[in-house]
């Protein structure tokens, strides 16, 4: 691929954004969507060039267009096309892949933004993102304590203090009293200490890449503006300068997630030495120790509580300042207290000997119904600001939220109990050897097989319903394809298609049901081990056969299964670290959950638009300015949102002079729906008055495309009537070959593309003014002047 030293805004080598009039020249700025691809498909020409940008997103045009603003007359035909290239901030490198293992703290980010649209709620609204933080905070605990039980409990506690496990891995004999001899590392508190750096080091790890991956990705510093500039009168908060650029929450958070999981390493060594030193007989100054180092974990804990609880997000302008040495000095005190705690805890002492499991157990079950309790307050808060502006397209009446920041939690537990259980697994080869996992662990991993069987049912339920909606559309089909009649087959996979793309809407009743049944199934675990203190197939002897055999079998096959997930996700990550296709396939997970800044959890995935965003708006400011020019921002699929966001960043006098054309958009179907507080009706609707124009077209085989759905009454109409797929039913004349069912892809190839694109261009044209009310013949939106001639 052939490149050029980065150029100006207009092409100029020296980057001057002198403007020296209207000069009839014209821009379409390609935005590719989800899984990308490359510069040379984008602008159809194997000789491109990267005009400004680097390695991880750049701008590209074609070779011959390098300098096509000094040639206006040349581009008569067309506007200049340029590609944003931006697929290497998700799918580029494949330690990305590993990104998979940070799964639940991206869901709950999410949960932060799926707040439902509210009016005049604002202590509400806080609450709302104070809660969710609260969830990332628990789910950052837990994974710490999951390390912790792991390496603390299981290997060195249970295996290490037991000889057969011992023997069995000769790694662990030093650490072993009685295989090795009584050596200076097998007193338990010295075992402890030392097993204590392993979460200690995943704690660490995670800081450092929030660190990293903040400088990579998310430190592009927004375009100022003028402050008249910065209200557009619309419902969302994507318009204002500080949206994209949130420096001073991100390091607040990581500090605070940072010190508690060092707080948690400390308090899981911590717990076993005191407790030993408060029985009878104990040394007394070992005891008044252990008390004080209790006391300093519980302030530090509360100082945690209160950083995480303290401020939200600042939007309103860049928030680039940093916390006072309070808050910075949170990690450092934290490490501190986990030092003196690792010496306290291998201070040598008389009749200790590891027996049973840790101390630390009913942390588990601390933090799950700290968990449930969270997600159903944040529930009602959401309820709550629901009902001052209902929407009936928001997913779940306003609930999305809280049913989404339960999978986060679900998806925590079962990873930190997939973790444990296979490690147990592995240590205790005969099954007698050693206690195993908390009892909480075991009950979560029986519940799995009965969610598994409602996900079965909710499968078969979806199954049905695509068949109904299959059987309806070939009517629809044949109406719209007179000739079609001779080919029944080719019918029936058209209808087909269009049933499956359709149950991208019943997504919300999935997950409904999912979360629900998760929600309860949980509270049941709890309850059982609360109660009983045993497993299931412990606590269920005596009982009817028929519920001991469900039990037992239930305890065993969610073991397996909840292992054989989390080995799934590792090799599935894994593959796509020596994989490029496999690792693009993955990349696509990001492009949609990746999209949100980190609002709620410091160790999410970065979020590639805090830097796609500003390049864009910043590309499209400059040029503009520097050419007077006209300009359409052509968006597909995941690029329609990055397109709209960078619209919304616009000063209003750019945004006046940019056209939008979508396709493949998913910004009301799935967007508009999950995060109503910022793609919602209002925010679409402002967007819309606030471009010069917009356009945007769908199949109805398309599953992540769809209408815009603005009504008349907000300007002309956004969505063109559905385009044919595939274009032609059988052999023709313009199609010779079958035509292809396209879905989601190759919108370029339908001819409404182009003449879509010509209308927007014609209706920018300063001395041919377009009337805004214009109606389509077709019915589907606004006309624009004649089309001048090549």
């Amino acid at each position: 691929m052939e490149r050029a030293q980065e150029r100006g805004p207009a092409g100029s080598t020296d980057g001057a954004a002198t403007r020296p009039g209207p000069s009839g020249a014209a821009l379409e700025l390609l935005v590719h969507g989800v899984g990308g691809t490359t510069p040379e498909v984008m602008l159809g020409d194997p000789r491109t060039v990267r005009v400004t940008g680097d390695d991880i997103a750049a701008v590209f045009r074609r070779a011959d267009d390098v300098d096509a603003e000094r040639r206006p007359d040349d581009r008569r035909d067309g506007p200049v096309p340029e590609a944003y290239v931006w697929c290497n901030l998700t799918s580029g490198n494949g330690t990305r892949a590993l990104w998979l293992l940070l799964l639940p703290f991206m869901v709950v980010n999410l949960a932060h933004w799926m707040r439902p649209t509210t009016r005049g709620r604002t202590r509400a609204v806080r609450l709302y993102g104070l809660l969710v933080r609260l969830v990332g905070l628990s789910l950052t605990v837990l994974l710490v304590a999951a390390a912790c039980e792991v390496a603390l409990d299981l290997a060195a506690w249970q295996c290490a203090g037991t000889r057969a496990c011992a023997e069995r891995h000769s790694w662990l004999g030093f650490l072993s009293p009685e295989v090795s001899d009584g050596g200076w590392w097998s007193l338990p508190g010295r075992r402890l200490a030392l097993a204590a750096l392993v979460p200690t080091a995943l704690t660490g790890l995670l800081w450092y890449l929030s660190l990293r991956t903040w400088n990579a990705y998310e430190s592009q510093q927004p375009m100022t503006r003028d402050p008249e500039s910065e209200e557009t009168g619309g419902r969302t908060a994507l318009n204002r300068p500080g949206f994209w650029y949130g420096r001073r929450l991100v390091a607040r958070l990581r500090t605070a997630h940072t010190a508690a999981g060092l707080l948690t390493v400390a308090a899981a060594v911590g717990s076993a030495a005191a407790r030993h030193d408060r029985e009878p007989g104990g040394p007394a100054v070992l005891a008044v120790l252990g008390a004080l180092l209790e006391a300093l974990l519980v302030a530090g804990a509360c100082a945690v509580v209160w950083v995480v609880c303290r401020r939200g997000r600042t939007e309103r302008r860049p928030d680039d300042a940093l916390d006072a040495g309070l808050v910075r000095g949170l990690p450092p005190a934290a490490l501190a207290l986990l030092a003196l705690t690792l010496l306290y805890a291998g201070w040598e002492r008389d009749g200790w000997e590891s027996a049973g499991r840790l101390p630390g157990d009913p942390a588990f079950g601390a933090l799950a119904l700290a968990q449930g309790l969270l997600v159903v307050v944040l529930a009602g808060v959401a309820r709550a600001l629901y009902r001052t502006a209902p929407d009936r397209r928001a997913a779940m009446r306003g609930l999305a939220g809280p049913a989404v920041a339960m999978l986060g939690c679900a998806l925590g537990g079962v990873m930190s109990g997939g973790v444990s259980q296979r490690m147990s697994d592995w240590l205790d080869g005969t099954g007698t050897s050693i206690p195993g996992p908390p009892v909480l662990l075991t009950w979560q991993a029986s519940v799995i097989p009965p969610l598994l069987v409602l996900l079965l049912v909710l499968g078969g339920w979806l199954a049905r319903r695509a068949w109904l909606v299959a059987r309806a559309e070939r009517a629809a089909v044949a109406r719209e394809y007179p000739g079609g009649a001779g080919d029944p087959g080719r019918t029936r996979r058209i209808a087909a298609t269009r049933a499956m793309a359709s149950l991208t809407d019943r997504a919300p009743r999935v997950v409904a049901v999912t979360c629900a049944a998760t929600l309860l199934l949980g509270a049941g675990a709890l309850a059982g081990a609360m109660i009983t203190d045993r497993t299931p197939g412990v606590a269920s002897r005596g009982s009817h056969a028929v519920v001991h055999g469900a039990a037992e079998t239930a305890q065993a096959l969610g073991s397996w299964l909840i292992g054989l997930g989390f080995v799934l996700l590792v090799a599935c990550g894994r593959r796509a670290y020596r994989d490029a296709s496999a690792r693009r396939t993955i990349g696509i997970l990001w492009d949609v959950g990746t999209f949100w800044p980190r609002a709620a959890h410091p160790f999410a995935p970065p979020c590639y638009a805090e830097r796609a965003v500003p390049d864009l708006t910043w590309r499209i400011a400059t040029w503009t300015e520097a050419t007077g020019g006209r300009l359409v921002i052509s968006g597909h699929s995941q690029g329609s949102v990055l397109a709209a966001a960078a619209a919304w960043q616009l000063p209003k006098a750019t945004r006046k002079r940019v056209a939008l054309l979508t396709y493949g958009s998913p910004l009301e179907r799935l967007y508009g729906r999950w995060f109503p507080a910022h793609f919602g009706p209002d925010a679409l609707g402002s967007l819309h008055r606030e471009v010069d124009c917009w356009r945007n077209l769908y199949r109805l085989t398309d599953p992540i495309g769809g209408p815009v759905r603005l009504p008349g009454d907000r300007g002309p109409e956004v969505d063109r009537a559905p385009l044919k797929d595939p274009l032609a039913h059988g052999r023709t004349g313009a199609h010779p070959l079958p035509a292809p069912i396209l879905g989601h892809s190759d919108y370029q190839a339908d001819p409404a593309f182009a003449e879509e694109r010509r209308r927007l261009l014609a209706r920018l044209r300063p001395e041919v003014p377009a009337p805004r009310r214009a109606e389509d013949p077709d019915g589907g939106g606004p006309a624009g002047p004649p089309v001048p001639s090549a």
